[in-house]
């Protein structure tokens, strides 16, 4: 697929080539130790409830910084805050390997690494997403989007992949690698050369909601129906159809693939998804907006279904590739509407809301999966999960039908 020139241009830009090498180095690691964490709990514990409470212990602290975390975002060095979180990510993979070294059989040294990570995750998500529209002009916004999606699938791919074959090494290995890649992203980072914080004009509606406060970033996604509409649906969709917090057990104990095949699985998510992702860089989605947000995460959904019921290995990773690209496809929809409708007076706040959603989506959606297993067995968790997932996608059409009709994107507020 042929790069277009205005993302050739993209990456002469020296900020935006090192914002994305930061980003992609931090999310191989974080993939890499995803894998190595899953599988090391599930070899000590074989238990599917303790494989939702890592996605558990990451979620509390995030739900609880997260809008203080915006509001730091908006106040200071968005830049600085990435260095700080990077940092304690090196950390936390040293931390785990000094713990793997030691031979210990407790699993709760793990539960506090994860938890400190959900820390460090509240702060780097609003900074992060924030920080990008300041680093490009308007007009190259949506294919910057979709190159920072690339690049974040990219890491979905060589991350598992990686982690999996480190693996057969030895666990510790994981968590070398992990720490390699925190201090390169941390290098990275610290080398953008940010330009002076352009002032945007927030309208009269939104200081009257209290653009100073923790809470404005609430109110202005309350006041936006398309953007309260996408992440509530991004949260729903993937809280109760999330399949990835139960590979380690079809890895073992369904598929039989070990801990290699475990690397394969989770890379078939991020393979389909970097093909969606690469497809988006290209042609960017312009028309019928909604039609591909509702219809991505319906076939989400379905995917999530044929891999709960598929024994065949090959079906599964086809099943996991649709799955990825699907979300792909809903989340830029997702991420372009909020960064396009959200002044950047506020972006920090009103990422903070968004990647409360998102969390709760993930973290907390690997809680649900678990304890879902836990009491139905595997199998069913994930296709009752699937076919939630489609529930909430059809409803959300009558709950949103703004959202649903919606054609093209509005134009970016500043």
């Amino acid at each position: 697929m042929r790069l277009p020139a205005e993302g050739l241009a993209l990456l002469k830009q020296r900020n935006v080539v090192l914002f994305l090498l930061a980003r992609l180095f931090a999310n191989i690691g974080a993939q890499m130790q995803t894998v190595a964490v899953g599988w090391q709990v599930y070899e000590k514990t074989g238990s599917a409830l303790d494989l939702g409470w890592i996605g558990l212990s990451q979620f509390a602290p995030f739900v609880l910084l997260i809008l203080p975390a915006g509001h730091l975002a908006d106040h200071h060095d968005r830049r600085r805050i990435l260095i700080l979180c990077y940092c304690m990510q090196a950390l936390c993979a040293l931390a785990l390997g000094v713990y793997t070294w030691s031979g210990s059989n407790h699993v709760w040294p793990i539960f506090v690494v994860m938890t400190l990570l959900g820390v460090v995750r509240a702060f780097s998500m609003p900074a992060g997403q924030s920080l990008l529209p300041n680093l490009v002009a308007k007009e190259q916004f949506s294919r910057a989007v979709a190159m920072n999606a690339t690049m974040f699938q990219s890491s979905t791919i060589l991350g598992p992949t990686f982690g999996g074959l480190l693996v057969l090494i030895g666990v510790q290995s994981v968590y070398v690698a992990t720490l390699i890649c925190g201090v390169i992203c941390t290098a990275t980072i610290a080398n953008i050369k940010l330009p002076p914080r352009v002032a945007s004009e927030t309208p009269a509606a939104h200081r009257d909601a209290g653009s100073h406060s923790l809470l404005s970033g609430l109110n202005f996604v309350r006041s936006q129906p398309l953007v309260l509409g996408a992440i509530s649906l991004d949260l729903f969709a993937v809280l109760f159809g999330g399949a990835t917090a139960l590979l380690p057990i079809y890895a073992r104990d369904i598929l039989h693939v070990g801990p290699t095949g475990l690397g394969m699985l989770r890379s078939a998510v991020g393979l389909g998804a970097l093909v969606s992702a690469l497809w988006l860089s290209a042609t960017p989605i312009t028309r019928h907006v909604g039609r591909w947000l509702f219809g991505s995460v319906l076939t989400f959904g379905v995917s999530t279904i044929v891999f709960g019921v598929s024994t065949h290995f090959l079906l599964s990773l086809i099943a996991l590739a649709i799955l990825g690209a699907s979300d792909m496809i809903s989340v830029f929809v997702r991420g372009y509407l909020v960064q396009l409708v959200t002044p950047d007076a506020i972006r920090g706040r009103v990422s903070a809301v968004s990647s409360v959603f998102i969390g709760a989506s993930n973290e907390l959606g690997e809680f649900e999966s678990g304890t879902t297993a836990h009491w139905w067995g595997t199998v069913a968790a994930v296709i009752v999960g699937g076919s939630v997932t489609v529930a909430v996608s059809l409803l959300w059409t009558r709950l949103f039908p703004t959202l649903r009709s919606m054609d093209k994107f509005p134009d970016r507020s500043n």
